[in-house]
């Protein structure tokens, strides 16, 4: 499954886990791997309802993946702390640690429901149900009011609960559509798998995130959709959830009464719940794997503030959510064709040379990035409203980020395509995506709850402005706050020069890995950690 990151917009899809301008949302790739077998037993035609059945699964799936990269963009005009946004980052973690749970949902199961069916029927009902009762508590979650300038009724803990939950859940989900896909689909079609994965899951993170924001918008709606203006928008957070919680309930309803499940043991073969993780442990003690996965838990720190906070920085500045939120839109073209074009020079011997290619690239966006923000408050010709070159500049940047980040997934994915071993199955290639994944969510976690303790602020009457409190405070006495040093440019500017050393540290490491010989990944059927 795909990660959705947002650096100023999240699409991991897998890392396009990097998506600077929506902030924060990060899909997970399931890390699994999926290919044709060359029989040629039934026809694409035959297997549509079920890529059908798939597609729309996995769009359920990103509902709350894009929900959850929502909240950040209501929370910031809500003009709450990074430090409660670091907290709330925390709801995207279950797809960067699915591995740990991953091998109960493969191997515990009741057989005559159905060894995936078991899973996602219970889950799918508790997502829905989860939906339902936050629709009677989001306002309140939230705080009063829909664009409130104040933080001080935001209940950063429930939130943070129960999208964890959510999310928890959709991860859960993720491993089981994932395993039923290999048996649903007819061998011929089972490449079509990690195409229903992808437009499934896309096309869910776009109605939960870019759709709701601008629905929700009271904004865009009187300047596009409405003729009479209204104070709010034409859909609320409350009623979205509502509506989602209840097609959960249905469809889930239908798929367990109508869909029948087969198990073949030679496609999804079982494993026993240790067999899974001896298999894994033995994997990680690897020689090579240990390096690689050192790499990928840490070449990411480079990227942290750019990836986190631009996103957020804009929206502070006063760029509307919705419409940055929109900035994906454009970029749909352009990351359905990325992959293709990169992928003619990762099918290569040696695809991590592309990788390291685009690393100082990837490095110069979080230069940009920052230009553009600084000029955010220039350019701003009245609150909410920029010029149109503002708009471009901006969407060029981010079309330059996107070329970089793919560039880098795509190398990565190919790698690990290449290194995997074939004789355990999906379980090697899930470990090093779930690895490449928390590699991007736990600098973008430290990075938020950092940035508030580098930033400085004083106000015009006298005093700091460093909490929300002495803010009011502040205002109180009829003063503003003023930032004399903004951690956003200095943790950019840290991260710049730590990417630059691992770059230069790290390069030399990353070429003999991409030169080693098949046998140094292979799995050994032995504890050999000891």
């Amino acid at each position: 499954s795909h990660k959705r990151s947002n650096s100023m917009l999240p699409a991991d899809h897998a890392d396009p886990g990097s998506d600077p301008l929506v902030p924060l949302a990060s899909m997970a790739p399931s890390g699994r791997k999926i290919s044709g077998t060359g029989h040629t037993e039934g026809s694409l035609r035959e297997d549509l309802p079920c890529i059908s059945l798939l597609i729309f699964l996995y769009v359920l799936q990103g509902i709350p993946l894009g929900l959850s990269g929502s909240v950040p963009m209501l929370l910031q005009s809500r003009k709450v702390s990074y430090t409660d946004q670091a907290v709330f980052s925390l709801v995207f973690w279950p797809f960067s640690v699915k591995l740990l749970w991953a091998p109960l949902v493969d191997s515990i199961y009741v057989r005559w429901f159905g060894r995936r069916k078991t899973w996602l029927i219970p889950v799918q009902y508790l997502m829905g149900l989860f939906m339902l009762i936050l629709s009677t508590q989001i306002t309140s979650l939230l705080g009063s009011g829909a664009n409130t300038a104040q933080s001080s009724d935001v209940s950063i803990v429930g939130l943070t609960a129960i999208f964890l939950l959510l999310n928890f859940l959709a991860a859960t989900q993720d491993i089981a559509v994932d395993g039923w896909a290999l048996t649903m689909l007819s061998r011929a079609n089972i490449g079509w798998a990690s195409t229903c994965n992808s437009v499934g899951q896309t096309a869910g993170y776009f109605l939960g995130n870019v759709l709701f924001l601008a629905l929700e918008s009271p904004d865009f709606c009187n300047s596009y959709l409405r003729s009479v203006p209204q104070p709010y928008g034409i859909i609320t957070f409350s009623g979205f959830l509502s509506f989602w919680g209840i097609v959960f309930f249905i469809t889930t309803t239908l798929v367990a009464i109508f869909k029948q499940e087969h198990i073949d043991l030679e496609v999804d073969p079982e494993q026993s719940i240790m067999d899974t993780y001896r298999i894994l442990l033995s994997v990680i003690c690897l020689p090579s794997v240990v390096s690689y996965l050192i790499i990928l838990l840490t070449s990411k720190v480079a990227f942290a503030a750019s990836d986190a906070l631009t996103g957020l920085k804009l929206i502070e500045a006063g760029m509307p959510k919705e419409q940055l939120a929109l900035y994906t839109v454009p970029m749909v073209p352009l990351q359905v064709i990325l992959p293709v074009l990169i992928s003619r020079y990762t099918s290569g011997p040696r695809p991590l040379e592309i990788w390291l290619k685009a690393y100082p690239f990837r490095l110069l966006v979080g230069v940009l990035y920052c230009l553009i923000v600084y000029w955010a408050d220039l350019a701003q010709t009245s609150p909410g409203h920029f010029p149109w070159y503002f708009y471009a500049v901006t969407l060029s940047f981010y079309a330059f980020h996107q070329v970089t980040v793919y560039s880098m997934f795509v190398a990565c994915m190919a790698f690990h395509a290449r290194v995997s071993d074939p004789s355990i199955g999906g379980t090697y290639m899930t470990l090093l995506n779930t690895c490449a994944n928390l590699g991007g969510t736990w600098p973008s976690t430290l990075t938020l709850w950092v940035v508030d303790y580098l930033t400085w602020k004083s106000c015009s009457t006298g005093g700091d402005c460093s909490n929300s409190d002495q803010e009011k405070t502040c205002s109180a006495s009829g003063g503003t706050c003023y930032t004399y040093i903004d951690g956003y440019y200095l943790l950019t500017l840290v991260c710049s020069i730590v990417g630059v050393l691992w770059l230069r540290s790290r390069s030399s490491q990353v070429r003999r890995l991409g030169e080693l010989s098949e046998k140094s990944w292979k799995y050994k059927n032995q504890n050999i950690c000891v």
